[in-house]
């Protein structure tokens, strides 16, 4: 990962939890966030035995007193988790490294991950973001194009949107006339200026309704702030989320956290659990790092027993050859769909909205993949979050969005392939999920270049690849 963008996104979440420390992965490349001086354990025996390890380490290696290490606070609910205080955030040092090397030689006994980082969970353009969305005019059609096929309330599939939440005007957008859920908070600033990450929601939604008409499509905006929360607190919200509407047939999730445990996050055991024993077919963003570390909860897909019901999705470039820049990959990601360049709706088709640029281009590709016109260098802007800015005199670009937009990420790929089992639920006339996307999985005969590997793709039949060489244009 490119640590100018990834210290850029740091300092905006950072604003965005303003009273939690956050602190990075082991290093830049780690691309990673989470709350130092705490560790996330499960709740009961396990809590107990890790607090009193952890204590006992610090006071003889470090001269702590105990009382500095603690569970902190709510108590664990529904998540089963809970926060144990290894250190003073204030003192300089992060301490986490230090507590879970000191129950390191308890869970090899065990054979069972006892305590790790509360990390950032966040919208996956957010720390990692592909790019930002650029205007087009309203005259340019949607792609992927809208499917044939109509809307039926008796048999349509139901789609929850786990993500930002609509754009006040999204009806106007004919693809959303039925599609239901949170409107987003706030969308613009003091200035009248569109914050960033408004419309993400809405932008996978309009995806979602162009590749499957046939879907009854519900967007909680349950990661309205700038897509960032911590571990300890997302699995609650994830529960919130579904207990609101019950279980969906698909879960559409565009965000994640990059993570170097190999069973996953500690704070989504008991959301996983439950995802398990439902029918519910969990399709999660791969993550934009660029990275082969597994990104959760996409890479639960990995785990056998989590195969049949998550399905990971990475993002293929704009000519639909092989893997975007960005995508993260690996055999932790089971299919990779178009997510370069895709046009959907942002805003409603009322009233015109300026939006400036947070980050800047590169004048080179920042993964190292040169030999195509990627988003991390076209089209060209300077970004108000940018490094040495204010040296040069550059001002911020600024655009104006009526409507329609391109944008990339993978969090755009996965309601492409969210939209495609929907839809062959719909031809099929299959109830199961979990079955439809199995079937699809091995239906498809199509394949992508990724990192050197061939991978299995999916391409809707109304998406329109970008030919290389002709990067995106604002309108």
């Amino acid at each position: 990962m490119a640590p100018q963008r990834f210290h850029e996104q740091f300092h905006h979440i950072q604003r965005s939890l303003p009273d939690v420390p956050l602190t990075m992965g082991p290093d830049d490349s780690a691309g990673f966030l989470y709350e130092k001086g705490v560790v996330l354990v499960r709740d009961g025996e396990e809590a107990r035995f890790v607090e009193d390890t952890v204590r006992t380490h610090f006071t003889e290696t470090q001269g702590l007193v105990p009382d500095h290490v603690r569970r902190v606070g709510p108590r664990a609910g529904r998540t089963g988790v809970t926060r144990i205080r290894v250190g003073d955030p204030a003192e300089g040092e992060d301490t986490v490294p230090h507590a879970l090397r000191a129950v390191r030689e308890a869970e090899e006994r065990q054979g069972r991950r006892l305590a790790g980082r509360n990390h950032v969970v966040h919208i996956a353009v957010n720390a990692c973001p592909g790019d930002e969305p650029v205007p087009v005019s309203r005259t340019e059609p949607a792609n992927p194009g809208a499917a044939e096929g109509s809307y039926d309330p008796g048999t349509a599939v139901g789609v929850l949107v786990v993500d930002t939440g609509l754009v006040h005007d999204h009806r106007s957008y004919p693809l959303l006339s039925h599609t239901t859920g949170d409107a987003q908070l706030t969308e613009t600033d003091g200035d009248g200026v569109l914050r960033q990450y408004v419309g993400h929601g809405t932008f996978i939604a309009g995806i979602l309704a162009a590749v499957a008409p046939n879907t009854d499509i519900t967007v909680r905006g349950t990661l309205n702030d700038a897509g960032a929360v911590l571990e300890s607190e997302f699995g609650g919200l994830l529960f919130e989320a579904v207990d609101r509407d019950g279980w969906p047939d698909i879960l559409s999730l565009s965000a994640g956290t990059p993570g170097t445990d190999p069973d996953g996050l500690i704070g989504l055991d008991a959301f996983m659990r439950e995802l398990r024993a439902q029918r519910t077919l969990l399709v999660a963003a791969a993550g934009n790092n660029g990275s082969d570390t597994p990104f959760w909860p996409a890479a639960y897909a990995a785990l056998p027993e989590y195969a049949d019901c998550v399905l990971s999705v990475g993002a293929l470039r704009a000519d639909g050859q092989s893997g975007a820049c960005f995508t993260n990959h690996g055999p932790w990601v089971r299919v990779h769909a178009p997510g370069e360049r895709l046009t959907s709706a942002l805003t409603g088709f009322t009233t015109p909205v300026p939006y400036v640029y947070q980050h800047s281009t590169y004048d080179s590709c920042r993964f190292g993949v040169d030999d195509y016109p990627c988003t991390c260098r076209y089209p060209r802007h300077t970004g108000v979050l940018s490094e040495g800015r204010e040296s040069t005199g550059a001002k911020p670009d600024q655009v104006m969005f009526d409507g329609l937009a391109q944008w990339s990420g993978t969090s755009f790929a996965t309601p492409v392939a969210a939209g495609l089992v929907a839809a062959r639920m719909t031809a099929y006339r299959e109830s199961d999920p979990r079955a439809a996307g199995a079937a699809l999985l091995a239906a498809a005969a199509d394949r992508a270049e990724v990192r050197g590997a061939h991978v299995p793709a999916l391409r809707p039949p109304t998406w329109r690849p970008v030919p290389a060489g002709i990067p995106a244009v604002p309108a």
